[in-house]
């Protein structure tokens, strides 16, 4: 997600850096980097040439020529810009007493029925009871996928098989809810291939008829600027409430979703991030911004965690951590845990400071999944004393655990090396404050950012002082002594 933005950006900013002092002549190039980087991204024309002008206008100020680090107040009005561009938003959907109507529309293909469902489980977990309503009547197939839908998360879906009337069909079901104890109804729309007068035509009436309180498009973020364009026509036909942004996680670009606020007016409310009912999140700007300048977003990654992993063995493995214990065994369950929050792409793309490790990754051609499959298998592979006691891992072990799992022997080896800085790190975070691990992890996206493979190197131990040439001679001769003596008692023997 922003993947090709974010690199941009980054590009554009690092001119700048170590810049003591920010010149019209360098401030110019480095904007004109930033303007390539969002057109590159496929941002609408318009909206960036609004935005580099605001960012000219801000870093001209006294605010930045007065700055220690003029690059930093740099960074902060780039992010500041993109906030403003994209927000304010309000995500709730509000139900009132009597129940409450929400109609999504979009053209086909944009994933309007994943979307019904994925909001009508969304509304549950607040609290809402929803009714599903199949009114996209031009398409059989996507009734019956409703219905699925339904089925799989337990949500009612109204249809009338052999109904030609969408107007009549909702306004029947609005009137049904409260007999079927739904409080808000969700209506799926007829879609078509593009837009045309009998779609909008249909969608008006519907809109005129049945008086839904909130209406949200939804559309497709694989199709850039064609995805503003759809948002400003059906704006103009209906008043939208929000837009609806799907298919983001396969997005590289992201210009949709900078530009559709600028050009409608309407905000992106809600982006799906997938294809499971539960892959639908509120679009916040300022974590959206922080994604694109490669700040990270813990926030949502926070937010995802407390919805999808079990709680109690979160609690119960913090628990042996506090101890001091981080065996195998919970390095295992931490990826298993960190697969459940989705593609291993998108999770570290929300960890201030990945970006680098995410490129490198991206340019060696690695598959972070299969590597992570890979590493569950060698885990499966030990005894559970080797799970708990690595160290005890011979040679001759290292080469049984490699053919169970099917892998070559220094891979078992690389394992180890890998799991010794994640269970420090662990061990350490366990024992600070809220306020600690929060300066740890900062201070880990700093060194991230500078040296990405540097996290997983052992540290070395000082000694407190640093030697001379002559110190080191006289303790490498103490070593050869000693290893002298050695083998002379071991003739003896």
């Amino acid at each position: 997600m922003f993947e090709r933005l974010q690199s941009g950006l980054s590009d554009a900013l690092r001119t700048l850096v170590g810049q003591g002092k920010l010149t019209e002549s360098n401030m110019r190039e480095g904007l004109q980097l930033v303007q390539e980087a969002l057109l590159d991204a496929d941002v609408s024309l318009p909206v960036v040439k609004d935005f580099v002008a605001k960012v000219a206008a801000e870093a001209k100020g006294e605010r930045v020529s007065r700055s220690l680090r003029p690059t930093q107040q740099l960074l902060a009005i780039v992010y500041e810009q993109l906030v403003a561009l994209m927000g304010p938003i309000d995500h709730e959907i509000k139900i009132k007493p009597s129940g409450s109507v929400v109609m999504l529309c979009g053209l086909q293909g944009s994933g309007k029925t994943t979307t019904c469902a994925k909001m009508s489980r969304m509304l549950r977990e607040r609290g809402a009871s929803p009714l599903l309503v199949a009114a996209d009547l031009q398409r059989p197939a996507a009734i019956e996928q409703l219905k699925i839908l339904g089925d799989r998360i337990g949500v009612p879906v109204y249809t009338e098989p052999g109904e030609s009337d969408p107007v009549a069909l909702c306004r029947r079901a609005v009137a049904q809810a409260p007999k079927l104890g739904a409080n808000v109804v969700i209506l799926d729309t007829a879609g078509r291939l593009h837009i045309d007068a009998e779609l909008m035509r249909q969608l008006e009436e519907i809109d005129r008829k049945v008086r839904p309180d909130q209406v949200f498009l939804v559309v497709d973020a694989m199709t850039g600027q064609d995805a503003v364009r759809s948002a400003r026509a059906f704006h103009e036909a209906l008043t939208l409430d929000g837009v609806i942004l799907t298919k983001l996680d396969g997005d590289a670009r992201g210009g949709a979703a900078l530009s559709v606020k600028f050009v409608t007016g309407v905000p992106i409310k809600f982006i799906g991030t997938g294809e499971q009912v539960d892959a639908l999140e509120e679009f916040h700007p300022e974590r959206i911004a922080g994604r694109i300048l490669g700040q990270g977003d813990l926030m949502s990654l926070i937010d995802q965690a407390r919805r999808k992993l079990d709680q109690e063995a979160i609690a119960e493995q913090q628990k042996r951590i506090m101890e001091g214990e981080f065996t195998l065994d919970d390095f295992r369950n931490l990826l298993d845990q960190t697969a459940r929050l989705g593609p291993i792409q998108n999770v570290l793309g929300m960890l201030p400071g990945m970006g680098n490790i995410l490129r490198a990754l991206e340019s060696d051609d690695v598959d972070a999944a299969a590597s992570i499959r890979r590493i569950r298998g060698i885990i499966d592979s030990m005894t559970p004393e080797e799970r708990r006691k690595p160290d005890i891992i011979d040679i001759s072990r290292r080469r049984r655990i490699a053919a169970g799992a099917g892998v070559a022997t220094h891979e078992v080896t690389e394992l180890t090396r890998v799991y010794e800085p994640v269970a420090d790190m662990m061990r350490k975070m366990a024992s600070l404050s809220a306020r600690g691990r929060i300066q740890m992890i900062q201070q880990l996206s700093r060194q991230m950012m500078s040296s990405p493979e540097s996290l997983l190197m052992r540290q070395k131990k000082g000694t407190g002082k640093r030697l001379g040439s002559a110190e080191k001679a006289a303790l490498r001769k103490q070593r050869e002594r000693e290893l002298r003596r050695l083998k002379r008692e071991k003739k003896k023997k």
